[in-house]
């Protein structure tokens, strides 16, 4: 299945390439960005067809994987209508059934950020996230021109996950999702997307988003085991299939 993308980027907005800073996901390398500019001119619409054009958020930038002799990075998105969990991810469903979520507007918890702080300590020490402050914290998560709601996660009125998404026209796009590192066997990564895709059932949306999928990062597995899938190749939405990914059924 292919879907060809029509339109170029909105014709208002400026586009320019960063400096090379150090590739977060492939070791040795280094990478650049793409970014979309200005900010406050990229309203839901424009940003709905960048984000089908490959690009991503992260507080008011837009930005996409622009470097100079890799393209390891790959947009990808779960088609809703035929996803269908598979055994692990079923499991995990029912292990984490006692999670309600709650849907907010952006806005700052010191519990978010203490939550957000032990996530980064354990998933990601030493990572470029590891030692955020509180302003960084803000600025990546809590800043928005677009439509962004915060997503809380409680067990047994324990604050368990926090997960930004942005709400498009034909998707749910995730920024970002930190949750408790210490609770043992949990999986909440995991329910976290199968709860994404069934808020896609629920509001009729043909997509969920997940972002950049690297098959030589190990750390991006788990988004090849959500099928079918596909992926912006040249410009073409392509279908892939899990001996094309790579894939095996892990968890997070």
């Amino acid at each position: 299945m292919i879907s060809r993308l029509n339109n170029p980027p909105p014709s208002r907005l400026e586009f320019y390439t960063t400096a090379s800073y150090p590739c977060s996901y492939l070791s040795e390398r280094v990478a650049r960005s793409e970014v979309a500019t200005p900010a406050h001119l990229i309203d839901m619409g424009a940003y709905a067809e960048l984000v089908q054009l490959g690009f991503r958020r992260s507080g008011s930038i837009i930005y996409r994987p622009n470097c100079d002799h890799c393209r390891a990075c790959v947009s990808v998105r779960i088609i809703i209508d035929e996803f269908a969990p598979n055994r692990n991810q079923r499991r995990t469903w029912k292990r984490h059934h006692q999670l309600t979520a709650t849907r907010h507007e952006l806005h700052y918890n010191p519990h978010h950020y203490e939550l957000y702080r032990r996530y980064q300590e354990h998933r990601h020490c030493g990572g470029d996230m590891d030692g955020d402050s509180d302003e960084q914290y803000r600025h990546f998560l809590l800043q928005s021109n677009v439509n962004s709601k915060l997503v809380e996660f409680h067990e047994n009125y324990q604050l368990r996950m926090v997960s930004i998404i942005d709400e498009l026209p034909d998707g749910i796009s995730p920024v970002y999702t930190f949750f408790d590192p210490d609770v043992e066997g949990a999986s909440f990564g995991t329910h976290n997307i199968l709860w994404q895709v069934q808020q896609c059932r629920e509001l009729g949306l043909p997509y969920l988003y997940l972002g950049y999928w690297i098959k030589q990062s190990r750390k991006m597995d788990y988004k090849a085991n959500f099928q079918p899938i596909q992926a912006l190749i040249d410009g073409q939405w392509r279908r892939l299939d899990g001996s094309l990914l790579g894939c095996s059924e892990s968890s997070i």
